[in-house]
């Protein structure tokens, strides 16, 4: 069923598979972005604007009760693209979006699907209808109510055959959808489908009141995405200045109350140094902090001048070959490619600890995780063995492999404004070096470096990351069918697990399908389609101002309208 979906985004609530330059969540920034249930790519960070928290609304002497007011300034290395989450691809227009935007469903903490503007639901015995009840209290930023007309009217988008946003294979398994009143969604689904409330179910709702006469091969391209969405979320969209900052202010009908936060800048700040030098100067609020950077902030939270939480991220970053190209098309090369990195070594160099080694396209945070599967630990002396076995030679002496007159070199391609990831590339390069492989990183803006790497595949091998969907269906990025308009943007193709990745999502029992996935993520890491890096530990660190701020190991900015600051 799976044909088109993609990233890294965001967002429904931002809960999909996601692209990242650099997440205000987490450290390492690794990623792209879907969906709950699928992947996606991020970057940011927080800031008072000159300084002023504002003011507060409540008089009261208690400094535990929460205090309406203020302004905090978010950062991010990468800019947005748009916000629509049919159509964005990246992390920042993901968390964007997640401030503007609700879902049917969203997650709480365990991953565990929870009402947003679905109040309640339920399904048919033989798993294929489904039947949602709404929120009848929910507004647009634009006052208008919301009904069911909005979400089968945004669910018909990625269904329509004029579609050209990377989400449709998440709604393909749609067969119908109604509204039999103006509260009421019912979904018949052609097949059983496991991940259906996490994935499908967990993209933001678009008002078919501004939209609905909008052509759908246009939907993409309209100055809504752009210049004046609007949401039910609880904040609402202001204005963007591009390169510079997004602002957004209260929504003060957000169904769930007025938020205590009064406005948000999401500052766009290329450089991770002037990010993290903007927080210490007390003009961000709020960052991920890289793992270079954990002893600078760590005396700061000494001082006084800051709060920190840290998590395991449902994400893991990558070094992600071209398979377009014939000199990594033999699996061998790619094999040898990870033995001659020493990944314990990186880890502990480039984030300082924060992190782990990663060997297969999952998560450890997933029920569905296998560490069950092939492993290449480090050793150069087999990977010039292999190397040479796949026809890579060094025949004139110069230290560098050739094959069939071909030097064996590749240009490294990775986004600009991560640290983290330049240092990998750079690591990479010399250990590459040893066995005879030239590598050239180059650094590229972060939206230029999307369009390059996902439409127009101009790059020989990147250094990525997946912000992991909380659903770990892995035909969203390794189905043969995602290739040309999907997150398959590596053009990895397994017919041996393409029956696999059919199956895997019509099994409703948990234990059975995580065998099925475990079978599907063992072959990948076999096949090294990427070479898996690392997965990062993520810390975050704010203002000590900010108060009731809640990390989420997938949801950036979790609860953000029950954040409040003390005045």
């Amino acid at each position: 069923m799976k044909t088109n979906k993609h990233f890294l985004f965001m967002i429904a609530l931002v809960f999909m598979l996601v692209l990242s330059a650099c997440s205000s969540g987490g450290g390492s920034g690794t990623e792209t972005t879907t969906g709950e249930g699928g992947t996606s790519t991020d970057t940011e960070g927080t800031t008072s604007e000159g300084g002023d928290q504002g003011t507060s609304e409540d008089t009261g002497t208690d400094e535990k009760k929460p205090q309406y007011g203020g302004n905090i300034v978010v950062a991010s290395t990468g800019s947005p693209t748009l916000f629509n989450p049919y159509y964005s691809e990246d992390t920042a227009s993901g968390d964007i979006g997640g401030f503007m935007y609700n879902s049917l469903v969203t997650i709480d903490k365990e991953f565990n699907p929870v009402p947003d503007l679905a109040k309640s639901w339920e399904k048919s015995d033989d798993g294929l209808t489904w039947t949602f009840h709404l929120r009848e209290d929910v507004k647009w930023h634009d006052g208008k109510p919301f009904t069911a007309e909005d979400v089968v009217f945004s669910y018909n988008i990625p269904r329509s055959k004029e579609y050209t946003g990377p989400r449709a294979s998440s709604f393909e398994i749609i067969k119908s959808i109604k509204a039999p009143d103006k509260y009421t969604v019912k979904i018949q689904l052609s097949e059983p489908y496991a991940p259906f409330l996490i994935d499908t179910c967990s993209y933001g709702i678009l008002p078919k009141h501004i939209l609905g006469d909008t052509p759908i091969a246009k939907m993409g391209k309209v100055d809504f995405n752009t210049k004046n969405p609007i949401g039910t979320g609880p904040y609402k969209f202001v204005e963007w200045k591009d390169g510079q900052y997004v602002k957004l202010k209260a929504n003060e009908d957000y169904y769930a109350g007025k938020p205590y936060i009064n406005t948000i800048t999401y500052k766009i700040i290329p450089d991770a140094n002037s990010i993290l030098a903007q927080f210490k100067a007390g003009q961000v609020d709020y960052i991920g902090v890289q793992p270079q950077d954990i002893e600078t902030v760590q005396a700061m939270v000494k001082q006084g001048k800051a709060e920190t939480q840290k998590t395991v991220a449902l994400s893991y970053t990558y070094m992600g070959y071209n398979l377009r190209l014939p000199m990594f098309q033999d699996k061998k090369v790619r094999q040898a490619l990870t033995m001659a990195i020493d990944r314990k070594k990186l880890v502990k160099a480039v984030l300082n600890g924060q992190g782990t080694v990663a060997n297969a396209p999952g998560s450890p945070l997933s029920w569905a995780y296998n560490d069950d599967v092939p492993t290449f630990p480090y050793n150069p002396e087999k990977a010039k063995k292999l190397l040479s076995e796949a026809g890579w030679k060094d025949t004139d002496g110069d230290g560098i492999r050739e094959k069939d007159g071909k030097e064996f070199s590749f240009v490294l391609k990775t986004n600009q404004g991560n640290r983290t990831r330049k240092q990998t590339a750079t690591v990479i390069q010399q250990y590459l070096k040893e066995v005879g492989v030239k590598v050239e990183p180059k650094i590229v803006e972060w939206s230029a470096f999307i369009q390059q790497v996902t439409e127009e595949h101009d790059y020989e091998a990147v250094i990525l990351g997946w912000a992991l969907g909380i659903d770990p269906d892995p035909s969203d990025l390794w189905s043969c069918d995602e290739i040309e308009k999907g997150l398959n943007f590596v053009a990895y193709c397994n017919k041996e697990i393409e029956p696999l990745m059919e199956k895997n999502s019509k099994i409703t029992d948990r234990d059975k399908r995580a065998e099925v996935i475990g079978k599907i993520m063992a072959q990948i890491a076999e096949d090294q389609p990427y070479t898996f890096l690392y997965y990062p530990k993520d810390t975050i660190a704010y203002n000590p101002k900010l108060q009731n701020v809640q990390q989420h190991a997938r949801i950036a900015y979790y609860h953000i309208n029950e954040w409040w600051i003390k005045q």
